[in-house]
């Protein structure tokens, strides 16, 4: 098969869920045999506009753009879905809602190549965006639901979703997280930053308002603990003015620590070193980073919004009113003061992710959904059209 991706900003994967999403399954489906070409933006891996280089067998294919807050993702993927409708494409697939938006023009300008759509959460709830983007955002739902020949979903509840708000099927097929390299078992990145392993809250993820740092930072200072500190790993996205009210909150706390974005070595190295996971947002699609704490089995708390409370359920964690500045700071007193039944759950958690979120079996249903939309033979010549002459069992666990 010969698939062109869109929506990703570029590979290899630096902040950014979707990119570390790709990064995972395409490299994955290269070494299956197939061919992949990832369009992507100057802004994100910083080369010319006409670059063409390979990640791990992707071909990644630079784009112009407009490097400027929503024009350039909508720029990219409006070049990027004319290109590869006429570069004769068997998958053509679209990650997101915003690049979804234009997931009509290969279905008019390259009838053969089948559209495929990722919603990884509905984008338009997150507070970042303004009026314009939010109905672009949902312009390109909309958009999805009419145009695309499938749409996959990351969680169950965005399944739901699609099928109450516009009695559209998706097929669910979840994320897994990354496996992190070895890191240094003396903790001195960590000490450095004035961290005592074991001893200290993390927050990962993008400092953005709906992922509420905000009501973390609150909830901590009113907890006047004595040797333990929060930890803050990430960037901000779009949102210099709320990175900028954080540290104003922070008020310089000595035990609230901003690491920045963390990578590597020294991003496992932070992780596994955490007393807990704490993840308050209101609004996310399947957290990779909450994944990749249970993998490495640290101890969660996290609000309750759908998702979290079907990744970690009745035992797997522990959950509180999500918006609620008391209840995260009741959860916080309590994981601390129940530390070794927290470790029970953590054992639990990690032995559901590696059970229920590993990448080869996903790639297994991306295949097992690219081969249903092409009758299992490719509409192109010179694709591969050694495919199954039935459908495997695994895509109907998740549909």
């Amino acid at each position: 098969m010969k698939i062109a991706v869109i929506g990703s900003k570029g590979l290899p994967p630096n902040q950014g869920g979707i990119e570390h999403h790709c990064a995972e399954i395409y490299s994955r489906i290269v070494a299956r045999g197939h061919e992949v070409r990832v369009f992507a933006r100057p802004s994100y891996n910083h080369r010319p506009w006409n670059a063409n280089y390979l990640y791990k067998g992707v071909q990644v294919m630079n784009l112009p753009s407009i490097t400027f807050r929503g024009i350039d993702a909508l720029v990219n993927s409006f070049l990027a879905a004319i290109v590869a409708s006429f570069q004769q494409r068997d998958i053509i697939h679209f990650h997101a809602l915003g690049p979804a938006v234009f997931c009509w023009i290969p279905r008019l300008l390259s009838p053969k190549s089948k559209v495929i759509v990722t919603c990884h959460g509905l984008d338009w709830q997150r507070s970042k965006w303004g009026n314009l983007s939010t109905r672009l955002l949902k312009l390109g739902e909309r958009t999805s639901v009419h145009s695309a020949h499938a749409i996959g979903v990351v969680s169950a509840e965005l399944r739901k979703y699609f099928n109450d708000e516009h009695g559209r099927q998706t097929t669910y097929i979840g994320n897994a997280p990354a496996n992190y390299p070895a890191s240094d078992p003396s903790f001195s990145f960590g000490r450095s930053l004035g961290l005592a392993s074991g001893r200290y809250m993390l927050f990962l993820g993008r400092l953005v308002p709906e992922k509420c740092p905000d009501l973390l930072i609150d909830a901590f200072q009113r907890l006047a603990l004595t040797g333990w500190k929060l930890a803050f790993v990430g960037s901000q996205s779009d949102t210099p003015h709320y990175s900028d009210q954080l540290l104003a909150l922070a008020n310089s706390n000595p035990d609230i620590v901003f690491c920045g974005e963390l990578r590597d070595e020294r991003l496992a190295e932070i992780v596994r070193g955490a007393g807990l996971f704490v993840l308050p947002s209101e609004v996310e699609g399947l957290p990779l980073a909450l994944l990749e704490a249970m993998q490495e089995g640290i101890p969660v708390v996290a609000s309750d919004i759908p998702v979290h409370c079907q990744i970690l359920g009745r035992d797997r964690g522990l959950l509180f009113q999500g918006g609620n500045v008391e209840a995260c700071s009741s959860a916080l007193t309590w994981a601390i003061q129940n530390l070794p039944l927290m470790s029970q759950r953590a054992n639990r958690a990690q032995a559901y992710v590696r059970q229920n979120h590993n990448w080869d079996d996903i790639v297994d249903a991306w295949l097992e959904l690219y081969e249903q939309q092409l009758g299992y033979a490719s509409v192109y010549p010179g694709s591969d059209a050694s495919l199954p002459t039935q459908a495997p069992a695994a895509l109907s666990k998740r549909s």
